[in-house]
């Protein structure tokens, strides 16, 4: 598949910061027709909240644009350790509330709106989906969390069987979460923050409808799969899809890679009937 490259750098202001965010069109009709009816995919790259950046998930961005026809928006959130929680989830919530209050993309229609993000991406987007729950500054539809890391612990200690047996030999160890861990806290009262570690909320309900995908050769996979559990139990709609074989970070990888086309049928398959669910309710609304 040839990748579209067109894209638009920007910025929204986190109090006196400017956060620089990047625009993936899928295609050029999608550029000339404005910000109206255009779907939008918020996204919050991962790298254990310490590395990675707009700059390398450029091409992840612009695949992804073009393999689910969206316009994708890609934060630069900050880094620890030079800027520790909640520094980075600070500005993932700044992006958000400028593109559903109009600011970003003036004319983009919030139901339309997806917040997604893959790790400790993953991470931030199920934080900021519960902050905007409880404070009521927006109201997320949707959101795709890919092998999140939504835990606080990855020694033995850990309630997941999935830390012992896939936390050393695999490509992301449990003693590698630790590590970021400990780089992203400013104390270790964070962790027990549910913006910091969303497994430790008590309130799991209101949350928007969500795609869980886990990968099965993963620390991080039951922490994803339990996360789900709890959102069902409260009474969210909520689909979670293991990938079979995979190991964490697969979503990086080529579009030809075989793990990644069967997240793209997920993420579309999901997106499709929330569409569906939103036509019907707007249907509903008009009567």
């Amino acid at each position: 598949m040839r990748i579209f490259w067109k894209k638009l750098d920007t910025e929204v202001y986190n109090q006196d910061h400017q956060v620089p965010v990047r625009l993936y069109f899928p295609d050029e009709a999608s550029m000339e027709a404005g910000n109206e009816n255009v779907p939008v995919i918020l996204f919050f790259h991962g790298g254990g909240w310490t590395t990675e950046s707009v700059e390398t998930y450029d091409r992840v961005c612009a695949r992804m644009a073009q393999s689910i026809g969206r316009l994708v928006v890609s934060v630069e959130y900050r880094l620890a350790p030079e800027y520790r929680f909640p520094v980075g989830f600070e500005d993932c919530y700044a992006a958000a509330k400028a593109l559903y209050g109009g600011e970003l993309l003036p004319g983009v229609d919030a139901e339309q709106i997806t917040i997604m993000g893959d790790s400790a991406g993953g991470n931030l987007a199920a934080a900021v989906c519960m902050r905007a729950r409880d404070t009521g500054d927006f109201a997320p539809k949707c959101q795709i969390l890919i092998y999140p890391a939504l835990n606080n612990c990855y020694t033995e200690e850990s309630p997941y069987e999935s830390v012992r047996t896939n936390g050393t030999g695999y490509l992301l160890t449990s003693e590698k979460m630790e590590d970021y861990l400990k780089l992203y806290e400013r104390t270790s009262e964070d962790r027990r923050d549910p913006y910091f570690s969303p497994l430790c909320a008590e309130d799991y309900s209101r949350l928007p409808d969500t795609l869980i995908l886990t990968a099965e050769f993963d620390p991080l996979r039951d922490e994803g799969e339990e996360y789900g559990r709890r959102m069902r139990k409260a009474g969210c709609r909520v689909h979670t899809e293991r990938i079979s074989g995979a190991l964490h970070g697969y979503f990086a990888l080529g579009i030809g890679h075989l793990y990644v086309q069967e997240s793209f049928r997920h993420i579309n398959r999901f997106l499709a009937v929330e569409q569906a669910l939103s036509a019907e309710t707007g249907k509903e609304g008009e009567e």
